[in-house]
C-alpha cells in the first residue's frame, strides 16, 4: 500500500495569444517565429525574431505571409 504524498505536476503555462501585432511587438519587437522559419520578404529579411514554437503556434493568425514568423518587423 502506498502511504506517501502524491506528487502533482504544475500545469504548463500556456503561450500568450496576442490581440494584434502591435501588442505582440511590444513584447517581441522583431516578431516570433517557429523553428527553422525564414522571413520571405523581397527586401532585407528579418533574422533577429524570437524563436518560440509554442508562442508562434498561439499566434499563427498574425503570420499574414505564411513564412513561419508572426509580426516580423525590422
Amino acid at each position: 500500500m502506498f502511504t506517501g504524498a502524491a506528487v502533482v505536476a504544475a500545469p504548463a503555462q500556456a503561450a500568450t495569444t496576442y490581440a494584434n501585432c502591435k501588442a505582440l511587438n511590444a513584447d517581441y519587437p522583431h516578431g516570433v517565429g517557429k523553428t527553422g522559419a525564414v522571413d520571405s520578404t523581397s527586401g532585407t529579411p528579418v533574422t533577429d525574431f524570437t524563436v518560440d514554437d509554442d508562442l508562434y503556434n498561439a499566434n499563427t493568425k498574425r503570420d499574414r505571409d505564411g513564412d513561419g514568423i508572426a509580426c516580423e518587423k525590422r
